[in-house]
């Protein structure tokens, strides 16, 4: 689907210098003397490389529409993630780099989202939240209460988290996956 330089926004994905780009900070600029352009961030969904380039409002470029389905993890071997589709039961695999950190947070038979170009996968989104179990907390430090103080605690999948103070060890909570954040106690 074409559309103009000027229309592209954050999150656009496009061809671009024959790459696949998704655009990450746009900037519309009318200078006092020429066109005006839309100066646009992007950033390559294959090899994560960056590049900032001008797009005229005559220009056209052409938007690349994901195709995103369910999938489902069914579980880790060495260096690979394997996931289920949800509706054909076919089975991939993909390398444990390609989700990043956020690999820690893969739950047997939890739902991701993987988006597709082409049969090809380009991305991996997991729920925005997880409920995990505290492995181990440090205790409260008495007299603390001046400021907001969070204290350091690991989860059961290894990863540090800061929580607040009356959480403890053996307990679950809610994180967020995109920044590993504590979010709320686990009901």
């Amino acid at each position: 689907m074409k559309m103009n330089g000027n229309e592209i926004k954050p999150g656009n994905v496009i061809e671009h210098n024959g790459g696949l780009w998704v655009a990450v900070k746009t900037n519309a600029v009318k200078p006092g003397k020429g066109g005006a352009f839309n100066q646009v961030e992007l950033k390559n969904l294959i090899d994560g490389t960056k590049l900032n380039e001008r797009f005229r409002a005559s220009e056209t470029v052409e938007r690349v529409r994901l195709e995103q389905k369910d999938y489902q993890f069914l579980y880790a071997q060495d260096d690979a993630l394997v996931f289920m589709d949800s509706e054909t039961y076919e089975q991939l695999e993909l390398q444990a780099d390609f989700v990043g950190d956020r690999a820690a947070f893969l739950q047997d038979g939890m739902t991701v989202t993987v988006e597709l170009h082409e049969e090809r996968p380009i991305g991996v989104s997991l729920p925005d939240q997880v409920t995990l179990e505290i492995a181990e907390a440090d205790p409260v430090v008495k007299g603390q209460t001046a400021t907001s103080s969070y204290k350091p605690a690991v989860l059961e999948n290894g990863v540090r988290v800061m929580v607040p103070p009356f959480i403890t060890a053996g307990e679950k909570i809610i994180v967020a996956t995109d920044d590993i954040t504590y979010v709320r106690r686990a009901d």
